[in-house]
């Protein structure tokens, strides 16, 4: 905190620190590792529409490719209700046939 006047001002990182926890500690890293989570699942959303509106398909046309709802498309380009499962429907409907998943160190995995 940093006083100028009769004002207080903090930086953006003690800010995160007061309400979200110090780095390091089990409330930080949880609060960080759902926000890659929820990143992750935004980019798949995203690339599930770019690949969609490439195609110049709907959200109801993709839905009946793969027997679910417009909703349902709607909710995964959002970033909600990805599942392994449904990835691979969706991006199989779309024509990409092949799909990886890099795991590091370890190496990459095929989906599909």
């Amino acid at each position: 905190m940093k006083q100028v006047g009769d004002m207080k001002l903090y930086s953006f990182d003690e800010i995160q620190d007061e309400i979200i926890g110090a780095k390091g500690t089990p409330e930080r890293d949880s609060y960080e590792q759902e926000l890659q989570e929820e990143l992750h699942a935004y980019r798949i959303g995203e690339a599930i529409k770019k690949a969609r509106l490439s195609q110049n398909m709907t959200q109801e046309e993709l839905g009946e490719k793969i027997g679910v709802q417009r909703a349902q498309i709607s909710r995964l380009e959002k970033g909600r209700s990805i599942s392994l499962s449904s990835m691979s429907r969706v991006f199989k409907a779309l024509g990409i046939t092949t799909a990886s998943l890099d795991l590091g160190s370890l190496g990459k995995v095929a989906l599909w």
